[in-house]
């Protein structure tokens, strides 16, 4: 059959279109920058999407797993780095902080706010005369069945010696210390209102079994002038240091009564230093506090003995003058009242009312 020339047109032009449609798909098949979407029979050409929307495999892969939890928290300055650097091993046991606990509570503090050096006559000028009863003990035990009257004498008997307690804490009696009563010499401070001081001489193996509990069970405090080398060389009539540093965390006041208990008087100041210095720094190194107060051996004493205890800076001495009122000018020379065996304790409270 013979074609006409329209048709052979129309077929041309047919071939044309299908070429150009097959150039078209090549071409975009080729093109970075174009893909094809179909939509239904048409397709349809479309403006490619950017490559930051699909991130290619290697860049997507490679972010997280070269991340390790050791160097993620390196970016981050609030992860784990905080507590490292705010709290380092060096910084937690600051030496700043660390040693005030111990000395908050210091052992070498005097009982008192006492100054380590007292001006003369007082601070302030004034004169004070003080009415306080320093009671003085020695043994407080059965004395034994062959004692002399020394011994019958200086021998207070427990059951005595806990009635004189009774009686002073009903009678509304309030132990003191001898710190208390210099700083109330030195400074004027208040005394209570029956103040009294209990003081027991040479450190006796029953004050520590008998005189101890007792004070501990009435509420009272003493202070214990002590000879030191009996208690160096472990004597069973004394007591010992272990028992000496139960007391003083008790509460219980000690200062020294010479080494071996001599006569002062007219000896050397080589001797002084020995006996008075000597067991002073003894007691130091049991109690942990220097002491500055003294008891001379039988109440023997010069001017020499006198000008020492000033000397190693010594606040005070008790005497056995018999007496109750003290000055600051008598500060070396205290006076106390003597309790004897055999002392009821109807005896002790008329020698508490002592008077000028």
């Amino acid at each position: 059959m013979d074609r006409s020339p329209s048709d052979t047109s129309a077929g041309c032009l047919g071939i044309a279109l299908v070429a150009a449609i097959v150039a078209i798909l090549l071409l975009a098949a080729r093109s970075p920058g174009l893909r094809v979407r179909t939509a239904g029979h048409a397709a349809v050409l479309l403006p490619k999407a950017s490559s930051t929307v699909t991130p290619s495999p290697t860049t997507t892969h490679t972010a997280t797993p070269t991340a390790s939890p050791t160097n993620t928290p390196t970016a981050s300055p609030t992860a784990t780095q905080a507590p490292t650097r705010t709290v380092p091993p060096s910084v937690s046991p600051s030496p700043t902080h660390t040693p005030l606990p111990t000395h908050t509570p210091s052992p070498t503090a005097a009982p008192t706010p006492t100054p380590t050096s007292l001006p003369l006559p007082t601070p302030d000028g004034a004169e004070r005369e003080l009415i306080v009863p320093i009671l003085m003990y020695h043994y407080i035990s059965e004395p034994p069945n062959n004692a002399d009257e020394y011994r019958l004498d200086l021998s207070v008997r427990p059951a005595d010696f806990e009635a004189h307690l009774a009686y002073m804490r009903s009678a509304g009696y309030t132990g003191i210390s001898l710190y208390h009563l210099l700083d109330a010499l030195a400074w004027g401070r208040s005394l209570p209102e029956k103040p009294v001081i209990i003081t027991l001489d040479d450190g006796y193996r029953d004050n520590y079994e008998s005189a101890f509990p007792l004070l501990k069970e009435y509420g009272y405090t003493a202070t214990f002038f002590i000879l030191t080398e009996p208690i160096d060389h472990n004597s069973e009539r004394y007591m010992t240091w272990n028992q000496i540093e139960e007391m003083v965390a008790a509460g219980m006041d000690f200062e020294p009564h010479t080494k071996t208990h001599p006569d002062l008087r007219d000896r050397s100041h080589d001797f002084l230093v020995w006996q008075v210095l000597g067991s002073a720094q003894t007691v130091q190194a049991h109690t942990g506090r220097y002491p500055r107060f003294f008891a001379y051996p039988s109440g023997r004493y010069d001017d020499a003995v006198l000008e020492f205890l000033e000397e190693i800076n010594f606040w005070g001495a008790v005497t056995t003058w018999s007496g109750a009122v003290h000055t600051w000018e008598s500060r070396y020379q205290l006076r106390r009242v003597r309790v004897k065996g055999g002392d009821s304790a109807a005896v002790v409270a008329e020698k508490l009312q002592w008077g000028p």
